[in-house]
C-alpha cells in the first residue's frame, strides 16, 4: 500500500466516522449542542434530522471519491473521479472554516480538528493525483 492510499483509507475511515455522527443524529441522538452551529440543546428539529441523514450519506460519498482519487478502489485516473476529488477538497476546506467559526465551542472543538484532517487528506490525495 502506498503512502497516498494509506492517507486516503485514513481520511475515508474520519469521513465514515463523521457519517456515524451524523446518521446518530438523524435517528434523534441528543447532540444538537455539537452540530449545526450548536443552536439546538439535545436532539434536533426534524428538518435538521432529515439534513444529517442526507451530510451522512454525502460524507460516504466523500470517502469513496478520495480511495478512488488515491487507486484504492477502482482505477483513479478518470477525469470524473479528478473533478469529484477537488470538489471534496472544496467541500473540506469551507466545512473547515465554518466548524472553525461555529457559535457552538463543542463544534469547534470537535469539528474545527476533524474537518482539518479531512481537509489535509483530500487535499493530499488530490496533489498525488
Amino acid at each position: 500500500m502506498t503512502t497516498v492510499e494509506t492517507v486516503a483509507w485514513a481520511t475515508a475511515a474520519i469521513f465514515a466516522a463523521v457519517a456515524l455522527f451524523q446518521v446518530a443524529l438523524a435517528a434523534g441522538a441528543p447532540w444538537g449542542r455539537a452540530a449545526w452551529g450548536g443552536a439546538h440543546e439535545g436532539a434536533l428539529p426534524g428538518r435538521l434530522r432529515a439534513g444529517s441523514a442526507v451530510s451522512a450519506v454525502m460524507l460516504l460519498g466523500m470517502a469513496a471519491v478520495v480511495l478512488a482519487g488515491a487507486g484504492a478502489i477502482g482505477s483513479g485516473d478518470s477525469t470524473l473521479v479528478t473533478v469529484l476529488l477537488w470538489v471534496v477538497v472544496a467541500f473540506t476546506a469551507l466545512s473547515t472554516l465554518a466548524n472553525l467559526a461555529s457559535r457552538s465551542p463543542l463544534e469547534r472543538a470537535i469539528f474545527g480538528p476533524t474537518s482539518i484532517a479531512l481537509l489535509a487528506g483530500s487535499l493530499t490525495v488530490a496533489l498525488a493525483g
